[in-house]
């Protein structure tokens, strides 16, 4: 649609009111309604949204440690451009208009700490190195047979699962909630987030969903809007899904893989293919490769960004712990998909799917484009078999303060996304350690209360 014929659109809508929302370092949706006389008074300016956005932390406290805002500053309103390119009509709330935004002072000067503006970073340096990147990330999550009110006065134990049992990929399963199944499913792509395949996945309650791929950056909003759409979907069932990178130390984690590939300014030539390789593979894709097996250490919270991630990242749970690439290999870190023209992709396998679509396929493309810059070489084998037992590369970090403290001192990570963007966002990242370090665990009653 036209400027114009949106701007109708919003005018004559029933409703009155616009939903719009930004995304804070988290990945989380904070947004509001506003009326459509005052939409169409900013449409073409800016909206005043208080800056607390990036000054706390998912639970809605206030950081103590961040520089960017905070009490020392009094919190003011940042500028928030809409994009009128992610203008959508939300199907179950009446065809009611949607806006994302970005942080964009009057001056057109990105937020510093933006997710999407980082992105959008990103991307341009792709472009102005001659490439078109096309992504998709796909999800898995548990559903529960719950209400937040019942999540929470259970204290989030005990939950009842959609379905009992382990049952991926099956054809009876999906006929036993399809009303779910299926309004996610044409829900989903009547709001612009097109699905390409919906199914179930091995564990009690768990659905796995493939979004159709598109240019990085309408790839990263269906992303961030796939998970906040199913919540909302499902809170209409009387479900309560969760995209937690690992529910319980029993049961298979949840991954937000990451495909991606290469194409000329035209959008006509996928370059990752090469015919005359024996892998099919470009050595551009090798060089891309070879730069996110290097840079994955330097950048991992940008993937793996909370406690619980790093839950997901044990050996033998379908999710890597080492510094591996292999041909269609699903125990490594990076499984390359080679073989056809059009459809030879990276699949970046350590996302879970508890991250922000905006930093994951930031980190995934600037650490790609970092081993093309710097002609980087894939010198080390496939992995085959088992990439566990691989080690010769190097293992990943393995929790959060570790994660965080190799990108806080890095360099490469200072390169790739600024040296602004990185002090926020470890800061935020050692404040969720802080957080976590301080609590009193099941785990530690269980453990000690009687023994010790």
């Amino acid at each position: 649609m036209t400027t114009q014929e949106i701007l109708e659109y919003v005018k004559h809508h029933p409703s009155g009111k616009v939903k719009v929302a930004v995304t804070d370092i988290d990945g989380v949706l904070r947004g509001k309604y506003i009326s459509a006389e005052k939409f169409s008074s900013i449409a073409a300016g800016r909206l005043g949204f208080c800056d607390v956005t990036f000054g706390w932390d998912m639970g809605d406290v206030a950081y103590d440690n961040v520089k960017f805002t905070g009490w020392h500053t009094g919190y003011p309103d940042a500028l928030v451009k809409l994009d009128l390119d992610t203008f959508r009509k939300i199907p179950w709330e009446n065809d009611i208009p949607f806006f994302l935004g970005d942080f964009i002072d009057e001056q057109d000067k990105a937020g510093v700490v933006c997710p999407r503006q980082l992105l959008k970073k990103v991307l341009s340096d792709t472009q102005q190195a001659g490439f078109f990147p096309y992504f998709s990330q796909e999800f898995e999550w548990f559903n529960f047979a719950e209400t937040p009110e019942t999540a929470h006065q259970k204290n989030f134990q005990n939950l009842t699962p959609l379905s009992p049992g382990m049952f991926g990929y099956s054809i009876l399963r999906s006929s036993l909630k399809n009303e779910y199944m299926s309004d996610l499913f044409d829900q989903l792509c009547k709001f612009g987030v097109p699905i390409e395949g919906l199914h179930t996945e091995t564990g009690p309650g768990v659905y796995e969903a493939a979004i159709k791929y598109a240019p990085v950056l309408q790839a990263a909003d269906q992303a961030l809007l796939f998970k906040t759409s199913v919540k909302e979907i499902a809170y209409k069932h009387g479900i309560m899904a969760t995209f937690m990178a690992k529910i319980s130390e029993n049961l298979p984690g949840c991954s937000g893989h990451v495909h991606q590939s290469l194409w000329d300014a035209d959008t006509k030539k996928n370059l990752f293919y090469d015919e005359a390789d024996e892998l099919k593979m470009s050595s551009l894709m090798k060089s891309y490769i070879a730069g996110q097996l290097y840079c994955l250490p330097h950048i991992l919270p940008m993937i793996a960004p909370t406690i619980n991630s790093y839950k997901r990242l044990v050996e033998g749970a379908w999710a890597p712990t080492t510094l591996t690439w292999g041909i269609d290999n699903r125990t490594v870190a990076l499984r390359a998909l080679p073989g056809n023209p059009k459809a030879t992709r990276l699949e970046t396998r350590v996302v879970g799917s508890d991250t922000n679509p905006y930093l994951a396929l930031s980190a995934c493309l600037a650490a790609g484009l970092y081993g093309i810059r710097n002609n980087m070489k894939l010198e080390k084998a496939a992995t085959e078999g088992n990439g566990y037992r691989d080690t010769s590369n190097g293992i990943l970090p393995g929790n959060l303060h570790e994660a965080t403290q190799r990108m806080k001192s890095s360099a490469v990570a200072k390169e790739l996304f600024g040296e602004a963007f990185v002090e926020h966002f470890a800061l935020t990242r050692e404040w969720e350690w802080r957080q976590y370090a301080k609590v009193v665990t099941d785990w530690e009653f269980k453990r000690y209360f009687e023994i010790i």
